[in-house]
């Protein structure tokens, strides 16, 4: 399924709505460096790819923008696991 994912960077966030559920993916940039901090879908929401869709949109805008990413959400950190064509945007 393909969902419309808003890069809101004055939130330091991507965010789509489904259902009228606010799903997002929060960051912060340093220096180049964009520490993926959380992945929130609500519960009614879940098992639609959501979280899959908006990790892949904030990861490839990070390479749109030569930022480097550090997974500290453990869902960024499995997707980018289990899609080694972004493991190159791993900082360190």
């Amino acid at each position: 399924m393909n969902y419309t994912i808003h890069h809101h960077p004055e939130r330091n966030r991507f965010e789509t709505e489904v259902d009228e559920q606010l799903c997002v993916l929060d960051y912060r940039i340093n220096d180049g460096i964009a520490s993926m901090d959380r992945v929130y879908v609500p519960k009614p929401v879940e098992g639609r790819g959501i979280a899959a869709a908006i990790t892949r949109s904030a990861l490839d805008h990070a390479r749109e923008s030569g930022w480097r990413v550090i997974p500290n959400c453990p869902y960024v950190r499995s997707w980018i696991e289990r899609h080694p064509d972004y493991q190159d945007l791993l900082a360190g």
